[in-house]
């Protein structure tokens, strides 16, 4: 299954229309906003506090992502979100196992153009970081 249909499942699944709409239209999308709202915000929220329709229906509650800076002793871990997000960075052992899908190998593929991946990931990682409390 593709990520527009997957985000459209996740739409329809949780009532949710700007989302389908959104995936529609996300294909080519760089922006971090645009991207956080068709990848991101079905589980983690709108306002990016674990809080997404889907949250109550995983097994673990998203991560609150707004305080990400707070509890890196007020540093926000760009690259370490974006290591996250591309399934390049390990997570800790009592996480369980890997739930948020890694993103950054569909990034890559969207527009059958490599380079604009890395592109994603980052703007990704980037409007995270100006989410921060």
């Amino acid at each position: 299954m593709n990520h527009i249909r997957i985000a459209v499942l996740f739409a329809f699944l949780t009532g949710s229309a700007s989302h389908a709409q959104q995936a529609k239209g996300v294909g080519e999308a760089t922006d971090g906003l645009v991207l956080y709202k068709a990848y991101c915000a079905v589980c983690h929220g709108v306002d990016a506090k674990g809080d997404g329709p889907m949250a109550k229906n995983l097994r673990y509650k998203p991560t609150d992502l707004t305080r990400l800076t707070a509890r890196n002793g007020g540093t926000f871990p760009l690259v370490r979100v974006r290591k996250v997000i591309a399934g390049e960075e390990e997570l800790p052992s009592g996480h369980g196992t890997r739930l948020m899908p890694i993103w950054g190998p569909i990034f890559s593929t969207v527009a059958w153009d490599r380079d604009l991946g890395l592109v994603r990931v980052y703007n990704l990682a980037k409007y995270i970081g100006g989410l921060q409390k």
